[in-house]
């Protein structure tokens, strides 16, 4: 498949978009905690996946969108398995051996896989030093946030038994970042909502089975999940699927891979002012500092992609002058 040239977007829509991502996908590692007080992993990801995909494949049937091409299909099943099985399903796994700190720093990853997984760009990517020197801030800003909280991971006591799930996790934001790769370069002619929609429901049709080899469901008591967790798997569904998803899906097809990859930073930001304001969990001056850092690098690498939209602008003007 033919490499596709990246689409023009509304500033006010891609302002939104990112908003979405940063704001929802944070705050989802609030919901997903506490979801999992009434739901196995496997089926909670199942559910989750399978009904949003459901819904939003009904709205794009009612907007009389195309929705049954092969080849998007196809191209939607690959990615979706890259980003929510691989992915979502690592870090489900890995939440079994590893320390949360360690997950949200290994999970902070994929900004830095976009840069050296994106071939086409690497002559752009690695030519900006601000964009290197914002990666490497960022990370730094993401292990400063949780530092206070792994002083004690790599005992000799426990090293040995983190080694597979750290290896499984490695894996996992890989394929995040070879799923959103995939997904912006060798795009259809679909819309973005319908492969969201197939991505969703491939992934689905993944965790459902794996749920019952699982025996998460054969021996799931339905009446004795609390509601707080039904509230939560709706709010995963509508929120973190639906929209944050699908925005996420778009802002590949709109805005460079790097740009897009800050996410991963600030969603870790989202989640600990969130943990201070709901869960009353404290924040020391130490991790403020992380958050101002990973702020700043986010900002950092954002600054080389305005500056060459604002000469390209500029260069445009004087050429119709």
């Amino acid at each position: 498949m033919a490499l596709t040239p990246q689409k023009s977007a509304s500033p006010l829509l891609v302002i939104i978009a990112f908003a979405t991502v940063y704001l929802v996908w944070g705050s989802t590692y609030f919901f997903i905690k506490i979801a999992i007080d009434g739901f196995p992993p496997m089926l909670l990801g199942a559910l989750r996946f399978l009904i949003a995909g459901i819904l939003l494949l009904i709205w794009c049937v009612i907007k009389g969108e195309q929705i049954f091409v092969k080849r998007n299909i196809i191209h939607a099943a690959v990615s979706g398995f890259l980003l929510l099985v691989i992915g979502n399903g690592a870090v489900i796994w890995a939440e079994q051996t590893l320390p949360s700190a360690m997950v949200a720093i290994m999970v902070s990853s994929p900004p830095i896989w976009f840069v050296l997984l994106d071939k086409p760009n690497w002559g752009v990517n690695f030519k900006s030093k601000t964009t290197i020197i914002g990666l490497a801030i960022g990370f730094a800003g993401v292990v400063l946030l949780f530092s206070e909280q792994i002083g004690g991971l790599f005992e000799a006591s426990a090293g040995g038994s983190k080694l597979p799930g750290m290896l499984l996790l490695l894996a996992g934001t890989l394929a995040w970042a070879s799923g959103s790769l995939y997904s912006k370069h060798y795009n259809t002619q679909g819309s973005a909502p319908v492969n969201t929609a197939w991505q969703m429901l491939s992934a689905g049709l993944v965790f459902l089975p794996s749920s019952f080899f699982h025996h998460e469901v054969q021996g799931l008591q339905w009446q004795n999940i609390p509601a707080h967790s039904w509230y939560a798997l709706l709010y995963l569904i509508i929120f973190g699927s639906i929209a944050a998803f699908s925005a996420y899906v778009w802002l590949l097809q709109v805005r460079p891979a790097t740009q897009v990859s800050t996410y991963a930073y600030v969603n870790p930001v989202i989640a600990v002012i969130l943990g201070v304001l709901f869960a009353h969990e404290s924040i020391s001056l130490l991790q403020i500092g992380g958050l101002v850092i990973i702020l700043g690098s986010v900002l950092l690498i954002n600054l080389s992609k305005y500056k060459k939209e604002k000469q390209a602008k500029l260069e445009l003007v004087n050429v119709a002058e």
